[in-house]
């Protein structure tokens, strides 16, 4: 897990080189695309080919809608924000997914755990900074849209890991990436530039190398272990930030950072307790 969190801020880093240079969408073309042909051998080797192709279509179209609006307010925001800050916002992303859980999946949502929600949101906020002059722009708004998309995404892979192997829900989601980012920025299409060739290189083999890492980490280890090592991710935002771009986060985003922080591990601890106290049938 955290091998694949360091590979996912190296794939994020260079989307945030790419953002300025072109349109959101393109990007987000660019991270399917990259990535699809390392993904397909993967899928091949690792699930037959039949059971690439029988799959839920619904679902799977649904989850690459929601992808692409996803890649495009998260490299939209990038534009403007420092890899830290958005990394801030989208880790409210565990509690988005267990709100949504209980009305879309009938799971049971105490008062506790929506308290926690609550004050997890009070943390993006404090990030945020909606009054005087804070950070309410565009591009945290759009962070904020893209991880509410992750987030329903996340509600979709639960219902298609009942059905589909994770080759196929990987495999499809980047080409549905690919084909439907591309087909919606083809109007405002830029050329390649020579120097970002390996930069988009870099995205595809740093994205794929994580999901891979990804996949084994939750098939190795215990959900609720594993989890809030996704929080190092903030880490690695920072050292990017100081290191690329010689930005530092202040003290208010660290400040909320670290309520949303505290939120998702809280409520990453009553989930593991809810397991407990229900014995399987």
């Amino acid at each position: 897990m955290l091998v694949a969190v360091a590979l996912f801020a190296l794939m994020d880093a260079g989307l945030k080189l790419l953002s300025p240079h072109y349109p959101a969408l393109q990007v987000a073309m660019l991270r399917g695309a990259s990535a699809l042909p390392l993904v397909l051998a993967w899928a091949l080797l690792g699930a037959a080919a039949g059971s690439l192709v029988r799959v839920h279509w619904p679902l799977h179209l649904l989850r690459g809608a929601l992808g692409i609006a996803m890649m495009f307010g998260f490299v939209y925001g990038l534009r403007t924000l420092p890899l830290s800050t958005a990394y801030a916002i989208t880790f409210v992303s565990p509690l988005l997914v267990t709100a949504m859980a209980g009305p879309l999946l009938g799971e049971k949502i105490g008062p506790r755990r929506w308290i926690a929600i609550a004050i997890g949101l009070v943390g993006v906020l404090v990030v945020l900074r909606p009054t005087g002059a804070g950070m309410l722009t565009l591009g945290g708004l759009a962070v904020l849209l893209a991880t509410l998309c992750w987030a329903a995404s996340a509600i979709t892979v639960r219902l298609l890991a009942q059905r589909d192997s994770t080759q196929a829900m990987v495999l499809w989601f980047m080409a549905i990436l690919a084909l439907g980012a591309g087909a919606l920025s083809f109007h405002e299409w830029r050329p390649i530039r020579t120097e970002h060739i390996w930069v988009i290189a870099g995205i595809g083999v740093t994205g794929t190398l994580a999901q891979i890492a990804l996949t084994e980490a939750f098939r190795r280890g215990e959900a609720s272990l594993i989890a809030p090592l996704e929080y190092t991710a903030l880490v690695w935002g920072v050292m990017l930030d100081v290191a690329l771009w010689g930005v530092l986060p202040d003290g208010v985003t660290w400040f909320g950072a670290a309520i949303i922080v505290a939120s998702g591990l809280y409520l990453l601890r009553r989930e593991k307790a809810q397991a407990v106290a229900v014995p399987p049938p």
